[in-house]
């Protein structure tokens, strides 16, 4: 069973990026730079084969990297990740031991503040509890993802026009189209610490940003889902604005999506 990686970065030497992620299989790296190239280069035997673009956007990267890969497993990642030796062969067990599974959602190391879930042991992944997994967590059977026919949103994630939210809107459509999802107990890396591309506080982007995101996950129940998000994070994002005026900037953002 061959894993193939799939990289969206920005503005990097490719070259210096093997090293720093210890690239161990073949990978596809697609950088966001100032023009249009493409290399191949030789990382221990594996090719990576590295697509420059102009274009931004996290969600075109990923579609791109996807489009040309050619492996039975891929796996989503970025620039900020140091993957672990061995984790192809991990990745490949994790895949023996769920034959069913289209879609397999590993752990990933990271610092606590930025830590959204952690797989304390192997279950299905549903409509409840899918909203919590980002892409560096992704590892998929090609042929599964060709067949349901789901790719990475333009709109939502670093690069696009709102913040964030094209993981969660990826996992739902994969969902949708009958994938069978499962999160492992396997940890393949850890993410290294840096500024994000997309947070820069809570402010009336984030929160319009989010009420758009939310009328695409979740349709009618965008607005109360929008309240129940508030008023569950109202110690951490409503400290400087209130739960009221953060809804205000929810609605505007579910408003103009239905638009």
């Amino acid at each position: 069973m061959k894993v193939q990686l799939l990289v969206s970065a920005v503005n990097q030497d490719a070259a210096a990026l093997t090293e720093q992620m210890n690239i161990q299989t073949d990978a596809v790296i697609v950088n966001q730079c100032g023009g249009y190239g493409y290399e191949e280069l030789d990382r221990n035997g594996h090719r990576v084969q590295v697509f420059s673009m102009p274009e931004r956007g996290v969600g075109l990267s990923r579609n791109t990297a996807f489009l040309h890969a050619n492996a039975d497993i891929c796996l989503f990642s970025d620039e900020d990740i140091v993957l672990a030796d061995g984790y192809e062969q991990q990745i490949a067990a994790a895949y023996d031991a769920l034959p069913d599974a289209d879609m397999i959602l590993v752990n990933v190391e990271v610092g606590p503040a930025r830590r959204t879930y952690w797989n304390e042991k192997i279950h299905r992944v549903s409509y409840r509890n899918y909203g919590r997994y980002p892409a560096y967590s992704i590892t998929v059977r090609r042929e599964a993802l060709l067949k349901a026919n789901v790719y990475y949103s333009l709109l939502f994630g670093g690069g696009a026009r709102y913040s964030n939210g094209e993981d969660s809107l990826f996992l739902r459509d994969c969902l949708r189209a009958g994938m069978k999802i499962y999160a492992h107990t396997a940890c393949i890396g850890r993410e290294t610490e840096r500024e994000s591309t997309w947070f820069h506080g809570y402010h009336q982007k984030f929160f319009h940003d989010r009420g758009v995101l939310y009328h695409y996950l979740y349709g009618k129940l965008a607005l109360p889902l929008s309240f129940r998000f508030l008023w569950r994070h109202r110690d951490t994002m409503c400290r400087e604005v209130t739960v009221k005026r953060a809804y205000a900037w929810m609605k505007d953002g579910v408003r103009e999506a239905k638009s």
